[in-house]
């Protein structure tokens, strides 16, 4: 009894009389032979398709598996969605009739979902009335719209020289401890408070520790009412880790859809993601390809990818995390999630011990909008100014540093105080920050960072301190 009425998740189209009507053995499709970790051989006859979510039940635990190869007539390969403990050998598989479904509700808002769109906030579980298949199709092309100019996010580094495209992907790419997990947070803020939209968090292979602290960092941030976090942990399995992206997606494309509002789709970490689906890889005997990733990368992201696209009525913004192994851009599973983004956001560790947070790598990161017929000339003239003072005192580091400053022409000398001043400019405090830093947050219009720029640029701030420039707002608040 308990298996069918746990059903009724994953068969939302049957009224649950229907479901308990059916006698059980009309459900059994087939048994376990054999278990390989979380890879399960199950002889069944018909053969469900691929993508078919499957189940059993033991001790009371309904067990999910998703049906991933057709091995001959009468045998597939599944992945176990759950942990492997207690299942053996010839127990009998029902098939749910479905893909995997999650339910979905506009009060899955300020919640703490899994994969399956259980809680695990310890509050009552989301309304079992309409569900989404995990594996929708991107919408048709008339529906879709493309990019439609900046969404601004009120961080002077991120507007001025690697602007977010609204309904475009940025990726976010830093190690542990250069600030990307405050980033994200200030993100979600300055989605709820700037646009007034929600957010979805993705927490790909999370460990506990980190995804607990996040989500209480994120309620004392008072961001959570506005943005739903769908978890699946390090320790689950595989399957899950490679398909919690997928369920937290469809929980975006929802709000889109229902709210018609600008919903910011956040995933940390896409590598883990990648990882996932080479593990899974591996378990179904594929041959691996280039650097030992599964055949199928680039098809995998694709997937992921090509359905985060807008409407008339709703936008899917999204920033993606992204861990470059042994910091090489031209690793293949870097450069299949590089080829959908619109916008690269480098985090530095350089930059960070100087304590310029947050710690945007200027010269590195970059976005295809930046060109006059997007942003507009003065954009674009004032972006490529700041960064030729950037790179000219990159250049000239090393020098001062061994002859001092004294020894530079005096025009570059005026060049290197400008851009140390316009570096600590580009730093400001966090509103998710605040009760940690007491420091009251700022957020700054692109309209007062391009002025301020042109200010430094022209040497109307070359008689202030360097300090005066540190942790500000806009130049004309701090003076």
């Amino acid at each position: 009894m308990t298996l069918l009425i746990n059903r009724r998740l994953y068969l939302p189209y049957l009224s649950l009389e229907s479901i308990l009507n059916t006698p059980l053995d009309k459900l059994a499709i087939g048994s376990i032979i054999e278990i390989h970790g979380p890879v399960v051989i199950i002889e069944c006859n018909p053969l469900p398709p691929i993508r078919q979510a499957l189940c059993t039940c033991f001790d009371h635990t309904t067990y999910l598996f998703e049906v991933h190869q057709h091995l001959d007539e009468h045998r597939i390969r599944a992945i176990t969605l759950h942990g492997t403990a207690g299942l053996s050998r010839g127990m009998i598989i029902y098939d749910t009739g479905a893909p995997l479904q999650v339910p979905v509700s506009e009060q899955c808002l300020g919640r703490l979902l899994n994969i399956f769109g259980e809680p695990l906030d310890g509050k009552p579980a989301l309304p079992q009335e309409q569900f989404r298949n995990i594996h929708a199709k991107p919408l048709p092309l008339p529906e879709a719209i493309g990019m439609s100019g900046i969404l601004e996010t009120g961080i002077k580094v991120i507007d001025l020289l690697c602007p977010f495209v609204k309904g475009g992907k940025t990726g976010l790419f830093g190690g542990a401890g250069v600030g990307k997990t405050v980033l994200v947070m200030e993100f979600i803020h300055a989605v709820s408070a700037i646009h007034k939209g929600v957010s979805v968090f993705a927490g790909v292979g999370e460990r506990i520790r980190e995804a607990h602290e996040l989500w209480q960092e994120m309620q004392q941030a008072g961001v959570m009412d506005d943005t739903l976090m769908v978890f699946g942990q390090m320790d689950e399995s595989p399957g899950v880790r490679f398909r919690i992206a997928l369920s937290a997606l469809t929980y975006a494309e929802y709000l889109r859809d229902t709210l018609h509002k600008e919903v910011l789709f956040v995933v940390d970490n896409v590598f883990r993601f990648v990882q996932a689906g080479s593990e899974i890889s591996s378990l179904l005997g594929r041959m691996p390809a280039t650097v030992g990733y599964q055949p199928t990368l680039t098809t995998e992201v694709a997937e992921l990818e090509d359905r985060i696209l807008s409407t008339r009525d709703g936008a899917i913004t999204s920033v993606q995390a992204v861990y470059v192994p042994a910091d090489d851009m031209t690793d293949p599973a870097v450069s299949a999630i590089l080829s959908h983004l619109d916008t690269t956001v480098i985090l530095s560790r350089d930059q960070a011990s100087k304590g310029i947070y947050p710690a945007v790598d200027p010269l590195r990161s970059s976005s295809k909008m930046m060109d006059k017929h997007t942003l507009g000339e003065r954009h674009v003239a004032v972006a490529e100014a700041v960064r030729e003072h950037l790179a000219r005192y990159e250049e000239l580091e090393d020098i001062i540093a061994m002859l001092g400053i004294a020894e530079l022409s005096e025009a570059d000398r005026k060049i290197v105080m400008r851009a140390r001043k316009l570096q600590r400019y580009l730093t400001q405090p966090f509103a998710v920050l605040a009760q940690h830093t007491k420091q009251t947050g700022v957020s700054v219009p692109l309209a007062q960072t391009l002025t301020d720029c042109e200010g430094f640029l022209s040497g109307r701030y070359d008689d202030i301190p360097e300090d005066q420039c540190y942790m500000r707002g806009s130049m004309e608040a701090s003076l």
